[in-house]
């Protein structure tokens, strides 16, 4: 399957709710309605796309859908701060079926991750607010490859 992975967009920087309720301020609608219009225009977007439940994360993922037009987001608690990327690979396994499935999440989650499948370390990935990621993995093991890693600035002129 080719694994999307959108990290959430801008957030505020503290919530009253705390940590899982902060929301994505207008740059982070920004960059998830970006990546949409980006993943669209180049005919590669997800079947499914699953989420975090955290708020942040949870906007990001109904923005990217609304604006891609596809089906609302499938939340998954897997997916919340601190997923590992072992549990990640059993998890998605039941998602085999699709061959392009999308996940929106948190950092350090998505480099960790990314870093365990290409079998680097040590900060070699670095995955920024609003960036898109594509590997090609075929859960539940773990080898795969890096399809492309787009920083949100590059999507930029995707906005309206």
């Amino acid at each position: 399957m080719d694994l999307i992975l959108l990290r959430h967009g801008k957030a505020e920087d503290t919530n009253p709710g705390g940590d899982r309720a902060r929301e994505l301020v207008a740059k982070g609608r920004q960059q998830a309605h970006r990546a949409a219009k980006l993943l669209k225009h180049a005919e590669i977007l997800p079947e499914i796309v699953l989420t975090s439940p955290l708020v942040r994360a949870r906007q990001t993922a109904d923005e990217f859908c609304q604006t891609a037009g596809i089906p609302n987001p499938v939340i998954q608690g897997w997916l919340a701060c601190g997923m590992h990327p072992e549990s990640a690979m059993k998890e998605l396994a039941g998602f085999s079926d699709f061959k392009r499935v999308a996940i929106v999440g948190h950092e350090p989650d998505f480099s960790n991750f990314i870093e365990w499948i290409l079998g680097v370390s040590g900060g070699a990935v670095m995955v920024k607010k609003g960036a898109i990621a594509c590997l090609r993995v075929n859960p539940p093991t773990r080898h795969g490859t890096l399809k492309y890693l787009i920083p949100p600035k590059l999507s930029d002129e995707w906005g309206d």
